[in-house]
């Protein structure tokens, strides 16, 4: 029987490379996945896309507010078949949209996969990340790390390098906005500056050996 999960993280966990890997597991077994994200996340400068931080992109449906899914995924699996369906930046989804999610693994018996955060900035709950802890058959945690190597727990929104703990719930950003942190470091507010990717260390190694 399908059923629908629920994954979640705080920022920087490679939930997006989830997403991709999951579906190219689906269509590499010549299966169809329907992948959407939310209409809400513009950090690529286009709507419909799901791209992660190690530069990997691909297309999906962009959901807006007033979005029927199940009607959506009802009419591609009456077209073409649907084998699953994939969701990415599911925290930004709506009440009636997680509802709509459980009549296509109940009525349509496809599985449904939602990637998203948990909390916000605040440590308050997003609708969506809401009712897909109430309604969602199996939930589990993609785990990153604080800058000091514990469990991240919170997203930080950073401003002028501080950690700010007021403001509008949603305001979309990379990493030069937001940073996962442990509780601990989240109450205290302490950062570390953040720091471009360096370069891999068989890489230094080959130099520093040349």
């Amino acid at each position: 029987m399908a059923q629908l999960y629920f994954r979640y993280s705080t920022m920087g966990a490679g939930k997006s490379i989830e997403v991709q890997k999951v579906a190219f597991n689906y269509e590499e077994r010549g299966q169809n996945p329907l992948l959407f994200t939310s209409s809400l996340d513009n950090r690529y400068a286009e709507e419909g896309v799901i791209a992660s931080r190690i530069g990997l992109k691909r297309r999906a449906l962009p959901v807006s507010d007033d979005m029927n899914i199940f009607e959506v995924v009802k009419e591609y699996n009456d077209l073409f078949g649907v084998d699953a369906v994939i969701i990415d930046e599911c925290q930004f989804l709506k009440k009636h949209h997680i509802v709509e999610l459980t009549d296509v693994v109940d009525d349509l018996n496809i599985p449904v996969m939602c990637y998203g955060l948990r909390a916000d900035f605040r440590n308050e709950l997003f609708e969506g990340s809401y009712w897909l802890f109430a309604l969602a058959d199996k939930i589990e945690e993609i785990k990153t790390i604080c800058w000091c190597g514990k469990k991240a727990l919170t997203n930080a929104r950073i401003l002028d390098g501080r950690v700010v703990y007021t403001g509008e719930q949603i305001f979309i950003g990379g990493n030069e906005s937001y940073i996962p942190l442990c509780r601990k470091h989240y109450k205290e507010g302490k950062v570390v500056p953040y720091k471009e990717k360096g370069e891999d260390l068989i890489v230094r190694y080959e130099k520093l050996k040349k």
